[in-house]
């Protein structure tokens, strides 16, 4: 029981975390736009059940995604479709198309990355 109720409180954490990461992308104008940040957080929890689901057909149908340059390049793009799929269910949520996608996908990545160097300069 003790694990379900960490695994729970782990994903509201990383919800939390994504959303305001989601909802800083959207205040710089990159490409992605969401109503504030209850919508964010939402964004959050869509864009990973279509990440998931995007993921897991592609790994059905045998398409390993491995590192490197053409790796990241492959992520890069595998997150702005998942961008572009979630806008279509979240009416809070805008994707400025597919290069709108790619920018945001890009700057989505830099803010955790900020994040996880603040952090670490903390800790």
């Amino acid at each position: 029981m003790g694990t379900v109720v960490g695994l729970l409180i782990g994903l509201a954490i990383g919800g939390l975390i994504t959303g305001f990461v989601i909802w800083v992308v959207s205040k710089l104008g990159l490409g992605l736009k969401v109503d504030g940040f209850g919508s964010a957080f939402i964004a959050a929890i869509v864009i990973a059940i279509v990440g998931f689901i995007i993921n897991w057909l592609l790994s059905l149908i045998g398409i390993e995604v491995g590192g490197g340059i053409i790796g990241g390049i492959v992520h890069l793009i595998i997150a702005a479709v998942v961008l572009l799929v979630s806008d279509r269910f979240l009416k809070g949520m805008q994707v400025a198309g597919f290069v709108g996608a790619l920018v945001a996908a890009v700057a989505i990545g830099v803010v955790y990355w900020l994040i996880g160097w603040v952090v670490s300069l903390i800790a």
